[in-house]
């Protein structure tokens, strides 16, 4: 592994297609599958074994962040700790309360007004109140649904906003490598399929009473 840190660019990423490992320095690599897949490694030796740890996508985890990644994995093995041990500890004790806390407010100052800050708060407290205690790598699709399942048709505007916050923490959460996989509140072509369609309002004008 190179010492020479920081040799791609956010350009050379997106425009890398050859298979293979591409190195940034330090123990990080653009890995592209022969299918094109693209995901972020960290390699290391660990007890006289080279391993390799996942750092996320590309789409999901920008260069910069994957280098603080790299950084942190550095520290950790310059330490003398395993930084895959560490990950997977890291992950069993990220809950979703604390994603979705950190999430509002990561996004606090770019949201328009502190109501809006308010209601994130109040749904993702409140609402989804079965989901806080869980570690965030472990929600599926049936802890979603039933969040979702008792205010669909009661509440549908305030269930459908649920929905897509609750979708944004657990994108948000993967992009941290806190978890893997598909998004279970996703509602293209997942949980359409579960869930009847929202009741649109009625607008405009309505025929006169007799």
């Amino acid at each position: 592994m190179t010492r020479e840190l920081n040799r791609l660019s956010a350009r050379k990423v997106a425009s890398l297609e050859e298979p293979g490992r591409h190195a940034d320095g330090g123990g990080l690599y653009l890995s592209i599958s022969k299918d094109g897949r693209r995901r972020w490694v960290f390699l290391f030796r660990w007890k006289g074994k080279l391993r390799e740890m996942g750092l996320g996508t590309p789409r999901d985890v920008p260069l910069a962040r994957a280098r603080e990644s790299a950084t942190r994995a550095r520290e950790l093995v310059a330490s003398g700790k395993d930084p895959l041990e560490a990950k997977q500890a890291e992950r069993e004790a990220k809950t979703f309360g604390m994603l979705a806390d950190e999430f509002i407010e990561a996004m606090r100052e770019q949201w328009r007004n502190d109501k809006h800050v308010a209601q994130w708060q109040m749904t993702l407290r409140d609402y989804a109140a079965p989901l806080r205690s869980l570690p965030v790598d472990a929600i599926g699709t049936d802890d979603v649904v039933r969040v979702l399942k008792p205010i669909w048709s009661k509440k549908s505007e305030t269930a459908s906003r649920l929905r897509g916050r609750i979708e944004r923490v657990l994108d948000a959460a993967k992009a941290q490598g806190a978890r893997t996989g598909e998004n279970p509140a996703r509602w293209r072509g997942h949980l359409e399929l579960l869930l009847p369609k929202r009741q649109k309002l009625t607008r405009g004008h309505h025929k006169a009473m007799a």
